[in-house]
């Protein structure tokens, strides 16, 4: 498979690369080596649980077949925000009210780990504190209040109520009829913090191998082997954390998420007053939209936007003029503003947006679908993987109970047939 390759040179023009220089390499594994658990993907969620498990004496191994953090976890919208990417209504149906407390509750332990993880191993990755999310029509105000109240009254998760009246002062834009603001929830360079894990992981003793694809594994009863172009690993338990890059590894798995392509710019710095004027409390700001803007100011006053989506797997023509399109529909100050970076990727995402854990056979565990809402519920993934290889999976079974479905048509029709969908959603935005 193939399609996913073409986003490594449009990765390469990002504000991230360009300000989070790497300080650290990592040979690629050559030989055979023997280790309790085998990671395969070195983003966040595979750092994760790497620190997960070396905290718990496992002998960890990771195996990125590029760069550490070169996938959606080092090049994302940077937005560390409550729940998950799908409502909760879709979790209580699956595992009732009691359960579906029990999986927001870890999403809000996702965001205070993030935080301890930044303090305990001193990654300096620009965090700051707030999240706003913003309603574009009244109809979608009301709808938004409507779920803040849900969510006040069953999680027990308080937010902040923004009327019509007081919206332009928490977002300097006209297009927003209302809105809630999270200060719990908030945003941070992400390269940065996935450098910084993979120091702290290097550190604790984590082996880390770049450049070194898996190719295949097999199981038995006595463990995993793992396949690269130029070696093997030995391992009594797995976990594949590559997401869409898997690549063929798992087959079974393919078909139940599906790459999407987001894309991102970033504009020149502006004089610091213009950017506190944009969004007075610094937050992050995201739309209720299914097809989304969201969007930050940096520290160095810099407005970084993201709102374009491919379903077809293809970048979109004039990218970058498009998107500094949509940036100024937003916010009409940066029209004079020149954009310095535009870059992209492949998010995965489910059938149903929520998160995918489970098991193949007894020792190869799986975390992938955070569909675009993973920065810090990798973390809690990492978390709640790591006590499932040591012997206490409560946590982790309670999101493996998650039922998903493939995506229908298979390799060759589900890309068209998503297409079409997505048409469907954009055409309900303007509604």
């Amino acid at each position: 498979m193939t399609f996913l390759t073409s986003d490594r040179e449009l990765s390469r023009n990002s504000y991230y690369a360009a300000t989070a220089p790497r300080l650290q390499r990592h040979a690629p594994l050559s030989g055979a080596i023997r280790c309790d658990v085998a990671i395969v993907g070195g983003g966040l969620a595979g750092l994760s649980a790497a620190l997960e498990l070396r905290e718990r004496g496992f002998d960890v191994a990771v195996l990125e077949a590029r760069e550490l953090g070169s996938g959606a976890s080092g090049r994302n919208g940077g937005q560390a925000i409550h729940g998950l990417a799908c409502g909760q209504d879709v979790i209580e149906a699956q595992l009732g009210l009691e359960d579906s407390r029990r999986v927001w509750d870890m999403t809000i332990e996702a965001l205070d780990m993030l935080r301890a993880r930044i303090s305990r191993h001193v990654i300096d990755c620009d965090w700051r504190d707030g999240f706003l999310g913003v309603a574009t029509s009244e109809r979608k105000g009301r709808a938004l209040a409507e779920w803040a109240d849900e969510i006040e009254s069953k999680y027990r998760y308080p937010l902040t109520r923004i009327a019509p009246a007081e919206i332009a002062s928490w977002v300097s834009s006209g297009r927003y009829h209302s809105g809630i603001h999270d200060p719990r929830s908030g945003h941070l360079h992400p390269l940065k913090y996935v450098r910084g894990l993979a120091r702290a992981a290097a550190a604790a003793g984590v082996r880390l191998h770049e450049d070194t694809r898996v190719t295949a594994f097999r199981q038995d009863d006595r463990g995993v082997t793992l396949s690269t172009s130029a070696g093997e690993v030995r391992a009594a338990q797995a976990l594949l954390a590559g997401n869409v890059y898997l690549q063929d590894v798992a087959p079974a798995l393919e078909s139940r998420i599906m790459p999407v392509g987001t894309y991102i710019v970033c504009s020149e710095p502006v004089a610091p007053a213009l950017a506190d004027a944009l969004i007075p409390t610094r937050s992050a700001v995201c739309d209720t939209d299914f097809v989304l803007d969201y969007y930050r100011t940096t520290n160095d006053h810099r407005m970084l936007f993201g709102g374009r989506v491919s379903y077809s797997t293809k970048t979109p023509a004039n990218l970058q003029e498009s998107m500094r399109r949509r940036m100024v529909d937003a916010l009409p100050q940066l029209a004079s503003a020149k954009i310095e970076f535009a870059w992209g990727g492949f998010v995965d995402i489910t059938m149903n947006r929520a998160p995918d854990f489970g098991r193949i056979g007894n020792n190869v565990y799986y975390l992938q679908g955070f569909s675009g809402h993973g920065l810090a519920l990798t973390g809690l993934a990492g978390r709640v993987v790591a006590e499932a290889m040591a012997g206490d999976s409560g946590r982790f079974d309670l999101f493996a109970r998650l039922k998903h479905h493939a995506f229908p048509g298979g390799r060759l029709l589900r890309t068209p047939a998503l297409v079409l969908g997505m048409a469907w959603y954009r055409l309900k935005d303007l509604l």
